[in-house]
């Protein structure tokens, strides 16, 4: 399976939404938004916080938390393919708090910016 690394290090290519999304699966879908409800207390949720191209789709959908995301917004501002990309990688705040919480993120960015 092709990987499409998000700003923040995950996987958009693994992630359930994006899955669904690209399937055009308007049941899975629904499953998802059904879970996520549950899972984050969000009872109003709506089904197209799961309806995701990826979060490094400039333009196009994006689901669950990447409209808020301040990660993927600098990653945008910056224009950069992802945080492995930029230039102040190193000494980012949002990141170290991201890989505090999920640590393979940074292995999976830590790896790309080994092979620039």
């Amino acid at each position: 399976m092709n990987r499409l690394i998000a700003f923040c290090g995950l996987d958009c290519a693994q992630c359930e939404a994006y899955i669904a999304t690209q399937a055009n699966d308007n049941a899975a879908k629904e499953r998802i938004a059904a879970k996520w409800r549950v899972q984050y207390n969000a009872p109003d949720l709506p089904i197209a916080a799961a309806t995701c191209d990826g979060c490094v789709t400039v333009g196009g959908r994006a689901g669950g938390y990447c409209p808020q995301c301040p990660i993927r917004a600098c990653g945008i501002a910056r224009a950069v393919a992802n945080c492995a990309h930029c230039a102040d990688y190193d000494a980012c705040d949002k990141l170290a708090d991201w890989f505090k919480s999920v640590p393979t993120a940074r292995v999976t960015l830590d790896e790309i910016r080994r092979a620039l």
